[in-house]
């Protein structure tokens, strides 16, 4: 089974194409921990004893909430998970996250903001394996 943990820069280009105007654009991340965060090649982070996948995303999130608040965006739920009631029985994700941007372009200037990619490799030490699903609000009737 394939892991996802970072972009692919063509499905990143359909994304902004599929989505750029759109207006805010909310994003669900479906997040499976490593037992161990692995900090492999970004040493410099790592905390001086080891430390679960949740912890080094608990690590994650309390760096990147002040530049995610700064440009406009919002954490509108974080939850628990295990399996689910509708869908496959053998995937279990640990966290579900649902972010707020106010429009692609804010999201990306996020993702490629300086001082958040200085501590974001703790996201990445942390999951064994993530989905990043955008969605636009819909209107109904």
């Amino acid at each position: 089974m394939n892991k996802y943990i970072d972009s692919n820069p063509e499905l990143g280009k359909q994304f902004y194409k599929d989505f750029n105007s759109k207006g805010k654009i909310v994003m669900l991340n479906l997040l499976r921990f490593k037992k161990i965060a692995d900090y492999t090649g970004i040493e410099g982070l790592k905390p001086e004893k080891d430390i679960t996948g949740k912890d080094a995303y608990e690590l994650y999130m309390k760096s990147t909430l002040p530049i995610l608040e700064k440009a406009g965006s919002r954490v509108l739920f974080q939850g628990e998970s295990k399996g689910f009631l509708i869908g496959p029985e053998d995937i279990i994700w640990d966290a579900v996250l649902l972010v707020e941007h106010e429009s692609v372009t804010k999201f990306i200037e996020l993702s490629q903001n300086q001082e958040y990619l200085k501590t974001a490799g703790h996201r990445q030490a942390a999951l064994e394996d993530s989905r990043l699903l955008p969605i636009s609000e819909n209107s109904v009737g």
